[in-house]
C-alpha cells in the first residue's frame, strides 16, 4: 500500500492528506460518499489547470455529491451562485474563468475504470450497497487518485455565465408574498408549484 500524500487542496492553499479528507467530507456530508471522496480530487484537479489569481466559477453535470466537492474545495457555492448544476446525470465537473468561460471539465472516466474492479462496480451499480466491500471500495478510489480521471478544455456557454436578476418584485394577490413579477400574475406556488401540502 502507497503512502496517503496530499489528497486535494482547498482554494486556501489547505491541504488534506486522504484519511483528513474522509473526516472532512464525514463532518460536511453527515458520512463518506464515494461519490464525494472521487468529487473532491476531481475538484482538486481542475483548480490544478485554472490560471493563478482569476476568479471562477463552477458547473456540476449532477445534483450528486459533486456538488458538495466544490463547495468543500472552492469558494462556489450554490447561494452565491458560482456553482451552478445542470443536472445531465453525468458524473462531471467544470471549473472556469468567470470573464471568459474558459476552464477544464474533469469527469470520471469509464475507459480508465478497468484497474479498479470495486471503483468500477460501485460506479455501473454492478451491486447494491449492502453487497459492496465499502473499504475496498474506498481503498480502490484512494489508489486510483486522479488516474481514474480525464481532464478536458471547454469554454462555457455565455448564456450559462449571464447572471441572472430576479428583476422587478411584488406582492402575490393571492397568499401575500413577494415574488419576482417575471413569473406572471401570481406567485409560482399559487400557480400550483407548491411543494407542500394543505397549510
Amino acid at each position: 500500500m502507497k503512502e496517503d500524500g496530499i489528497w486535494c487542496r482547498d482554494h486556501r492553499s489547505r491541504t488534506y492528506t486522504f484519511p483528513e479528507a474522509l473526516e472532512r467530507i464525514r463532518t460536511f456530508h453527515g458520512h463518506v460518499a464515494p461519490g464525494l471522496v472521487i468529487g473532491l480530487k476531481m475538484v482538486d484537479l481542475a483548480r490544478r489547470h485554472l490560471p493563478e489569481n482569476i476568479l471562477y466559477d463552477a458547473l456540476c453535470e449532477t445534483a450528486s455529491c459533486l456538488p458538495d466537492a466544490v463547495q468543500m474545495l472552492t469558494p462556489c457555492t450554490v447561494g452565491n451562485h458560482w456553482l451552478r448544476i445542470v443536472d445531465l446525470e453525468k458524473f462531471a465537473l467544470t471549473l472556469y474563468d468567470k470573464s471568459n468561460g474558459r476552464g477544464h471539465r474533469v469527469f470520471l472516466d469509464p475507459a480508465k475504470l478497468a484497474a479498479w474492479p470495486h471503483l468500477y462496480r460501485w460506479f455501473y451499480k454492478r451491486r447494491s450497497k449492502a453487497d459492496q466491500d465499502f473499504d475496498a471500495l474506498l481503498e480502490n478510489i484512494r489508489q486510483a487518485g486522479a488516474d481514474c480521471l480525464s481532464l478536458a478544455p471547454v469554454e462555457i456557454l455565455p448564456a450559462l455565465r449571464a447572471r441572472r436578476s430576479k428583476g422587478p418584485i411584488a406582492t402575490c394577490p393571492r397568499c401575500g408574498e413577494a415574488y419576482p413579477v417575471a413569473h406572471g400574475d401570481l406567485c409560482r406556488g399559487c400557480q400550483g408549484q407548491n411543494p407542500y401540502g394543505r397549510t
